[in-house]
């Protein structure tokens, strides 16, 4: 569900109890490995993890270049990782949990579906640099929709 909170804290307190608690436990978690030069906001009607337009300003759609995102949906949570790698696939698996994953959503049912420390490790895993890198290669690797 998107929401219209302009803030986070907003956001958290328009939440039923459990769905606050669920998500300020990953929101913890999120902030904690957040690499530096990312910021937390209110976008898209979700929390979202981004790189702001003064570091990045060239964005295919104006808006500062996401990385990850959180939110509380209906009938689960969902954790936006941009650029799920198989090898995050493959130890998120390993840690015996059920993936329930889209391209860039992880979506689960309580705290307990989901590998927190792997989520840190994942968050952390590169800097701005580094993420601002790979999502230039994949732009210039994926193929254009072509124009009618």
């Amino acid at each position: 569900m998107k929401s219209k909170a302009a803030t986070v804290a907003a956001y958290l307190k328009e939440l039923p109890a459990e769905a606050r608690k669920v998500i300020a436990a990953v929101r913890n978690v999120i902030r904690k490995n957040l690499p530096a030069g990312m910021e937390e906001r209110m976008n898209w009607g979700v929390i979202s993890y981004e790189i702001p337009l003064s570091r990045y300003p060239k964005t295919y759609n104006g808006q500062p270049l996401m990385y990850a995102a959180l939110a509380a949906q209906k009938n689960h949570y969902a954790l936006y990782l941009m650029g799920m790698t198989p090898q995050f696939r493959e130890a998120y698996r390993k840690t015996g949990k059920k993936l329930d994953a889209g391209v860039g959503c992880i979506r689960f049912k309580s705290l307990d579906d989901l590998p927190l420390e792997l989520i840190g490790a994942e968050i952390g895993r590169p800097t701005v640099e580094e993420y601002i890198e790979r999502f230039e290669r994949a732009r210039k690797t994926k193929p254009r929709a072509r124009e009618r």
